[in-house]
């Protein structure tokens, strides 16, 4: 947790992104009946299944930028397929690019092997920093708070296929960057010491005293 909040708090560094990434799965449903017109808009509470999809967020806090790829899935490769996009479509200048990121099992640097030659692999992951959020502290990771504010503003109703849902969090993306809406964190190393202290071992020896 430390480690996370330490991160929030340096300076940002052109040269090195903080990007902050995280997935979260859309069910996608057919309208079973057409909507009658109105003000708003009534829909039938019947609807058509229609599979699900994902959505990666890449989330860069001190740019106010963010990117969401749609995927069928969230394995490993998806996983490594972001993680080069980020590297190399995203931050193509930076010298590094510190991911914070939860401790899903996909989210590894092995993960780079499964999907690309070991020397692309590598390549990719000698620009990735990872730091992870602790175990039951996803809510450290920015990136969440992002995806509850796009699940509110673009998903919060029925999306028919991956192609809607793809266009949509699109548009979505492209609106929130070009008003580059920005994180407002202020809990910090100091606030986790006070407030969660009962998160922290009791010291084997004490040296205040």
């Amino acid at each position: 947790m430390e480690q996370v909040l330490t991160t929030y708090a340096a300076s940002p560094d052109p040269a090195i992104p903080l990007v902050c990434f995280d997935e979260s799965g859309k069910e996608l449903q057919r309208q079973g009946r057409s909507p009658l017109p109105g003000h708003p808009v009534r829909e039938d509470p019947e609807y058509v299944r229609a599979g699900s999809a994902n959505c990666f967020m890449a989330y860069a806090p001190h740019r106010g930028w963010r990117h969401v790829t749609v995927t069928t899935q969230r394995t490993a490769i998806d996983f490594a397929a972001a993680m080069r996009d980020l590297v190399e479509v995203h931050f193509p200048n930076a010298e590094r690019i510190i991911v914070v990121l939860d401790n899903l099992n996909t989210h590894r640097l092995s993960s780079l092997y499964t999907a690309f030659p070991a020397p692309e692999a590598w390549r990719i992951a000698q620009r990735l920093q990872f730091v992870f959020t602790p175990k039951h502290g996803s809510w450290l990771n920015m990136a969440e708070l992002e995806l509850a504010v796009l699940s509110q503003q673009c998903l919060d109703r029925r999306l028919p296929d991956q192609e809607t849902l793809t266009a949509e969090v699109t548009a979505w993306c492209a609106a929130r960057n070009a008003r580059a809406a920005p994180a407002h964190w202020t809990f910090t190393v100091d606030d986790a010491r006070i407030h969660l202290s009962h998160l922290y071992p009791v010291p084997v020896c004490d040296t205040t005293t």
